[in-house]
Parts: C-alpha cells; sequence; structure tokens
C-alpha cells in the first residue's frame, strides 16, 4: 500500500495496514533534530505520507530591511524573532475602505513553474495544494487583528467586500491548482483560541460560512478533498464545516478539544489529522511517556480509519530532540 493509498483509505474510514502519519517542524527544531541524527536530509526518510505545495510559500518576498520581508499583498512581516512565519508590522488597509486596493495576481511564476516538479517527485504521496492565510487570515493581515473584529460590527459591509475579493482571489487559486493531479486543497485559516472562537460562531457564520462554502464547493465538484488547518477550539463549528463539505480537520489539538470524544462523535463525517500535542505532551514528557501516548493515539485514534497522526501543529524548537525521536521512532516502526 503506497502513503497515498493509505492516506485516501483513511480519510475513507478504512483500516490501513499502518495509520499513516505526516511530521513537520519549525526550522529551529528541524537544526536541531538534523544535529541529532548526523543528518540533514533526515526529512527524506520520514516515510511521510503527505507532500504539499504551498501557494504563499513560493510567492517572493522582498526584504525591506534586515530580518523585515515585504509580501505580495504589500504586508511587512518581521521575522527577527519568529523567523518562521513573523509577525505583521504594518497597516495595509489603515481605514475601513476598499478604494484604489487590489489583490494581486493569485497566479504568478514561481507558482507555475513549481508544480509539475512536485507531482512528478510525490507520485507514490497523498498531494496538497496548500493555501494558507486564506480568509480571515488574510483580512487581519492587511487590515490588523483587533481592527477586523472591531469593523465586523462597526463596518460590516467593508468586511464583506474584503473577504469577497479574497475569496475571489482563492477561486482563481483553487482553479489553477484542480488544473494539476493533486488530491486535496488545504486552506490555512486559523479562527480558534484556546477557548471558543475568536469571532465567535453568530459572526463566523455571517462573514466566514458563506465564503469557504463556495471555496469548499469547487474543490468538491472537481472529486477532490478538502483540508483545513485550524488552531485552536472551534467545535462549535464541526457541524458547519461538515455540511460546507469539509473532509479533514487539522490540527486536532488535545489542549482545545476532545479529540477522542471529537473523533467518535464525527466519526464516517469527518477525518482528523493532528492531535499529538506540541504544548504539552513533546516539549515537556519523557521520551518513554511520549512512545507511549504516540502508541495509545494510533491505536484508539487510528481504528476505524478517520485519522492522520501527525503533531499538532510544526514542532517548535523548544521540544527537545530526544523526544522528536521518540514519537518518529513509534511512527514508523508500525
Amino acid at each position: 500500500m503506497t502513503p497515498r493509498e493509505r492516506v485516501i483509505r483513511a480519510i475513507e474510514f478504512c483500516e490501513t495496514d499502518i495509520i499513516p502519519y505526516h511530521v513537520t517542524f519549525t526550522a529551529g527544531a528541524r537544526r536541531k533534530l538534523a544535529e541529532f541524527y548526523g543528518d540533514a536530509e533526515f526529512e527524506a526518510r520520514l516515510g511521510n505520507h503527505l507532500a504539499m505545495i504551498s501557494h504563499d510559500g513560493l510567492w517572493p518576498r522582498e526584504e525591506v530591511k534586515p530580518g523585515y520581508f515585504k509580501d505580495r499583498w504589500g504586508v511587512i512581516w518581521n521575522r527577527t524573532i519568529d523567523k518562521d512565519i513573523g509577525c505583521v508590522d504594518n497597516q495595509v488597509l489603515s481605514e475601513p475602505s476598499l478604494r484604489g486596493w487590489q489583490p494581486p495576481n493569485p497566479v504568478y511564476p514561481l507558482l507555475a513553474e513549481a508544480y509539475p516538479t512536485f507531482i512528478e517527485a510525490n507520485a507514490d504521496k497523498f498531494r496538497v495544494a496548500s493555501i494558507g492565510f486564506s480568509l480571515f487570515e488574510r483580512a487581519w493581515t492587511l487590515r490588523g487583528f483587533e481592527q477586523l473584529l472591531v469593523d465586523m460590527v462597526e463596518s460590516p459591509q467593508f468586511v464583506h467586500g474584503l473577504l469577497d475579493k479574497i475569496t475571489e482571489f482563492n477561486l482563481a487559486q483553487i482553479d489553477f491548482a484542480l488544473k494539476h493531479d493533486v488530491d486535496c486543497v488545504r486552506f490555512g485559516d486559523d479562527w480558534g483560541s484556546q477557548n471558543g472562537l475568536i469571532m465567535g460562531p453568530a459572526l463566523w457564520r455571517e462573514f466566514i460560512k458563506p465564503r469557504i462554502a463556495k471555496m469548499y464547493k469547487q474543490v468538491r465538484d472537481a472529486g477532490k478533498y478538502v483540508m483545513i488547518h485550524c488552531c485552536g477550539d472551534v467545535k462549535a463549528i464541526l457541524p458547519d464545516l461538515i455540511k460546507c463539505g469539509l473532509n479533514i480537520f487539522n490540527p486536532f489539538q488535545p489542549e482545545a478539544m476532545d479529540i477522542f470524544e471529537t473523533k467518535k462523535r464525527y466519526y464516517g463525517q469527518l477525518s482528523f489529522f493532528g492531535g499529538i500535542s506540541v504544548q504539552r505532551l513533546l516539549p515537556l514528557g519523557t521520551p518513554d511517556e511520549i512512545r507511549r501516548e504516540t502508541r495509545r493515539l494510533l491505536d484508539v485514534l487510528g481504528k476505524g480509519g478517520g485519522y492522520i497522526a501527525s503533531p499538532s501543529h510544526d514542532i517548535p524548537v523548544d521540544v527537545p530532540a530526544e523526544n522528536m525521536a521518540a514519537m518518529i521512532d513509534v511512527l514508523r516502526g508500525q
């Protein structure tokens, strides 16, 4: 059974010979584990089941001063501390108005050039087109996080207009991705805090739901799977996401929801990808504790399909290399 076949069977709620898995790292964690293994190319030997092509990651960024990078939307990212994503350092839309503003071109040369190589290099893996900052996140990077939340109440027409522009941009990206032999489109958009939806269910249903329904439908109509990467406690809207056409929910954080009860409740409707804690287990557990808990997750969550094992986010730099290796040993040793 190939990794691709394994993932498809799992998300169709079928048993597999082993539980499919996927492990990713922040830059600091990757360096730490490469040193531990004595192998700078260790990721090629992990046995990961998914391959992702990141539309956002392929965009060229202009370094405007040391450690500060401007993206194609005009957003400046301070990467002097968080070197993986960064922190927004400017406000592109200083007023609740779209006058004179347009999104960038959704399809650009680097993206078009990357797809054929990506497909050819990952023939046996579950191939995912990844569209990050896909709606709410894109909007707040342009307007400011707190200001966008205020705008949802005080300037709702502006927010609707902004989200419509971003949705149109995404639909063009989806259309381009679906011209290639991908299995899934992944949308990145964090709506959750540790204890519920950032904007609450009512505003989420007004501003976010109709637009993701349109994007998900475009993917499902093409016979492909839909994945969302959404951090935090968003269990209140899992039924909404299922109705919109979602197939795979990630990162499935055990600190934000009861992962065992959630998988049981939505079995047959929604598959889950993640579940191995990067907040507590991996940074604070012992290697033996990590081995035991990883095996338990494989045995319980993996039963009957519907689960892809993974850390609940890119592994952060504070995780000891021995702990990363302990989890990887269990995943690879199935």
